[in-house]
């Protein structure tokens, strides 16, 4: 079979790709392509050919064709890719010419899944591609580049070689406990288990770094009404992104905006001001407000520091006094009422004052957030994992392995460690795909786009 697809984005561009994978791909993209040179011809194979598309002897499109033979492709097979202007409709066009001629229509990721198949990468691998499509940061895209290059890959491989060696020698004990085989050193075994145990939980505990790193750090924007929201939204962004007036209410519902701070993605919602009122609709952004709260990995907390705390200020305080919070002293132009210190007992080390009438607090701010998402810069070699699926089977590994540990120290038996570590090693292998079944490879390829 040969499948076809659009590669690009559907917005118009400069260039955009058609591309062909299979058995009939170079056939295929011949029957269509004109050129001084031809596809067929291996010489010309991973160059790049000037000519043009054409059906039924009209002209389609001017276009630069490259054929890529098996197995020096991204999908291990033959494959062609067609690089023409990046009109939408002439795309398609060219499209249809090859799905006309018997190609058949790429599923999302299909292209992706087999070069799994065909060994090209491995799941992580694969994981990381999408994962580089959508990164919203430089610090994503350095995270996805690291695991597309297969530094998880190899990591979790290195766990499974030396748990597959513990393996064998279980095995070994319990098939020829009869015979003259050396009997198995129980305490070398615990300690090789203990060493790997430690490593994988390492592992595991990158995972919220990792996240945050990848899926940006969820930023909740709270206070009263009138407190400064909107203006520290737009200081921090750069841009009137809100609407500032005297009004109180003016925010009645979630404003969300991205903001790129030294790499890393802050996702801010500039929520409603958290106030008693009757008015339905400002009842339903307070609620959404109350939320965003909840769900929020930051909450920056304004407060008039020219007025004194009041019964709302309290709830707010009270609401988030166990969360990360940033507590910003705001209006300090008109004079400030509100003690530092006193302050600081509710949020030890994250109170700042601020005047963004005359642009004081926005540097230290993000001095902060820095300080507390960005601790430590990620080495080129440091590997940390963000995939919760990855997560997961992960702690799984981590579970069945320190059983067999148990298991081994309490004499209870060989033969029920050995259950347990093989879980410990098929777990990892999902990870990398080896051992993970169809639903799950089905699963992790919708995710992409077509013709990836």
């Amino acid at each position: 079979m040969t499948i076809a697809a659009i590669s690009t984005a559907k917005s118009p561009a400069g260039i955009g790709i058609v591309r062909l994978s299979g058995d009939a791909a170079i056939s295929l993209a011949c029957g269509f392509f004109r050129g001084k040179q031809s596809l067929e011809d291996p010489a010309n194979d991973r160059k790049l050919l000037y000519g043009h598309i054409v059906s039924e002897g009209e002209v389609v499109d001017e276009v630069l064709a490259v054929a890529f033979r098996a197995p020096f492709s991204y999908t291990g097979e033959d494959m062609v890719e067609i690089q023409a202007h990046g009109s939408r409709i002439g795309l398609e066009r060219i499209l249809n010419c090859f799905i006309s001629a018997g190609a058949e229509p790429a599923k999302r990721g299909e292209f992706t899944k087999i070069a799994f198949l065909n060994g090209k990468l491995d799941l992580t691998e694969a994981e990381a591609i999408i994962d580089m499509i959508e990164a919203e940061s430089v610090s994503a895209q350095k995270q996805s580049a690291r695991q597309l290059t297969g530094h998880l890959y190899r990591k979790i491989e290195g766990f499974r070689t030396r748990i597959k060696d513990t393996l064998a020698h279980l095995v070994a004990d319990i098939d020829f406990s009869t015979e003259e085989v050396e009997p198995v050193d129980v305490s070398a075994l615990i300690t090789t288990c203990e060493a790997i145990l430690a490593e994988m939980k390492a592992l595991e505990s990158t995972f919220t770094r990792g996240k945050l790193v990848q899926e940006g750090i969820a930023t909740a924007i709270v206070g009263k009404p009138n407190v400064g929201k909107s203006s520290f939204l737009n200081k921090m962004l750069r841009e009137d992104k809100a609407i500032v007036t005297d009004i109180p209410g003016t925010t009645r519902d979630v404003l969300e905006a991205s903001y790129s701070l030294d790499g890393i993605h802050l996702r801010i919602q500039d929520t409603a001001g958290i106030r008693k009122t009757q008015d339905t609709i400002e009842q339903i952004g307070i609620e959404r407000a109350m939320a965003s709260m909840e769900e929020a990995d930051l909450i920056i907390a304004l407060f008039d520091a020219s007025r004194p705390l009041e019964e709302e200020d309290m709830e707010i305080i009270e609401r988030i006094k166990d969360k990360r919070v940033i507590c910003l002293l705001n209006k300090q132009d008109l004079g400030s009422v509100l003690d530092k210190e006193a302050m600081e007992a509710y949020f030890p080390g994250a109170v700042i004052e601020t005047s963004f009438i005359r642009d004081e607090g926005l540097a230290a701010v993000e001095d902060l957030i820095e300080s507390w998402f960005l601790s430590g810069t990620i080495e080129e070699d440091e590997i940390q994992i963000y995939s919760l699926r990855h997560k997961l089977l992960l702690a799984e590994a981590v579970e069945s392995l320190s059983k067999a540990v148990e298991d081994i120290r309490s004499g209870v038996g060989l033969d029920l460690a050995e259950v347990y570590v093989e879980d410990a090693f098929l777990k990892l292998g999902e990870i990398t795909g080896q051992t993970a079944g169809e639903e799950v490879l089905d699963h992790v390829f919708s995710k992409f786009c077509i013709g990836k």
